[in-house]
């Protein structure tokens, strides 16, 4: 069973979520309480297909759950076979676009569940959830960015550290409503990654927000940070109307 969350609903025209407006976004925090506790992907994916198929009817507003998984591969459909874990270690198969990349302790994993307006497209999503994540980590006094023909957020090549990637991203679109979306890592193991080609890019390292900023970092704590820019990011790409005011 999924570890019992703990539920926000933004106000209506609360400035303090980032935005003026009708409800649009809900968001549910899995194992980020005060007791924090891993949850397990494949029960969260499940949880993501029930909530999907209700924002895709209109019987909800988006939701974004936000939460750290038990240690996990995953591949997205253009995972190429010399990709996978070196030592056979099992990998979960998704339908998020992408390649394969590691979940676990020490890392913000966010799906937004967001029904799009007309015009916006994969694309625009996750540029938008790029910004968000740039800007987060522009507030803690880092120079983030993003790289052209890839996605994701970045960090420029540093003395001895190559280019390097803080926080991937895959998504799946289905009946205009999104579902997967961003790793952030915080403070996760490295030696994860070492056993796989992360999103398939060989000639750049993965770093986390405790690396490039040391410091006492929490999931939850950059979590709740996070909140207010992902709702101000994509609160421009929902379709009007959809859900506002319905329960979260």
């Amino acid at each position: 069973m999924l570890v019992p969350a703990r539920t926000r609903t933004p106000i209506r025209g609360s400035r303090d979520r980032g935005y003026d407006g009708e409800v649009t976004l809900t968001y549910e925090y899995l194992g980020l309480g005060r007791e924090p506790s891993l949850t397990d992907y494949r029960e969260v994916w499940d949880y993501q297909r029930e909530i999907h198929a209700q924002v895709a009817a209109d019987l909800r507003p988006g939701h974004v759950i936000l939460n750290e998984h038990m240690p996990v591969y995953t591949a997205g459909r253009r995972t190429e076979p010399q990709e996978r874990p070196f030592d056979g270690t099992p990998v979960v198969d998704v339908d998020r676009g992408g390649r394969i990349t590691y979940h676990g302790p020490g890392q913000l994993v966010g799906y937004p569940i967001v029904h799009l307006a007309d015009g916006v497209g994969v694309v625009d999503h996750v540029r938008r959830l790029e910004a968000a994540v740039i800007e987060l980590l522009e507030g803690y006094g880092l120079a983030p960015r993003r790289v052209e023909g890839r996605t994701g957020v970045w960090f420029d090549a540093d003395g001895e550290r190559p280019e390097r990637k803080i926080c991937a991203i895959g998504v799946r679109v289905a009946r205009r409503t999104t579902m997967h979306g961003f790793a952030l890592n915080v403070q996760p193991s490295t030696t994860r990654f070492a056993n796989i080609i992360p999103c398939g890019i060989a000639d750049a390292g993965v770093t986390s927000v405790v690396e490039e900023a040391p410091g006492e970092w929490t999931v939850a704590g950059v979590a709740a940070d996070l909140e207010p820019l992902l709702t101000r990011h994509l609160s421009g790409e929902l379709a009007p109307g959809r859900g506002a005011g319905a329960a979260g």
